[in-house]
Formats: C-alpha cells, sequence, structure tokens
C-alpha cells in the first residue's frame, strides 16, 4: 500500500513537470504570437514563416496582402498564421 502512494505521488508530480515544462511555455508563445498578428497594420514590414520580407497591403479576417520588393506589381495573399515577425513603420495606421 505505501508503495502505491509513492508511486501515485511520482506520477502526478511528473504531470506537473511536463505542465510547467511544455505546456505552458508553448500556450504562453501562442498567446503572444496572437497579440502580434492582432496588432498588425498597413504599412507595417512583415517576415512571413517562408523568409520572405514585404509590406502589409491590405488586411482582411484570416488573410494579409503582401507587397514583396520594390515592384508593385507583386502582391500575394498570405494567410494570417504564415506571418511570424512584425516590424511597427512610422506610418503604419493604428
Amino acid at each position: 500500500m505505501n508503495q502505491a502512494i509513492i508511486m501515485i505521488i511520482y506520477i502526478v508530480a511528473i504531470v506537473v513537470m511536463m505542465y510547467f515544462l511544455a505546456i505552458r511555455p508553448q500556450r504562453k508563445q501562442q498567446k503572444e504570437q496572437e497579440m502580434l498578428l492582432e496588432s498588425m497594420a498597413v504599412g507595417d514590414a512583415v517576415l512571413t514563416t517562408s523568409g520572405f520580407y514585404g509590406t502589409i497591403v491590405s488586411i482582411f479576417e484570416d488573410d494579409v496582402i503582401v507587397e514583396f520588393g520594390g515592384n508593385k506589381n507583386c502582391r500575394i495573399t498570405v494567410q494570417k498564421k504564415a506571418i511570424a515577425q512584425v516590424e511597427k513603420t512610422d506610418n503604419s495606421e493604428n
């Protein structure tokens, strides 16, 4: 009986450690990414997950139109979740 209680304590301790080492940091990172995506505005410089740098031209519910390079004709619709970094510019709308 005593060994069973010790085994249960070990299992509970392992589950608590996994929560604090794996699940909690991942949730924090997801929350930061969501805040980043919500703070995007037209004119912000972005980096996509595929490594392309561009400027936001238009924002929709789940997608954004990003202009790549200096060519005004190179505009691509990208999902919001494909944005890795956002750099605010002085002329961005709030």
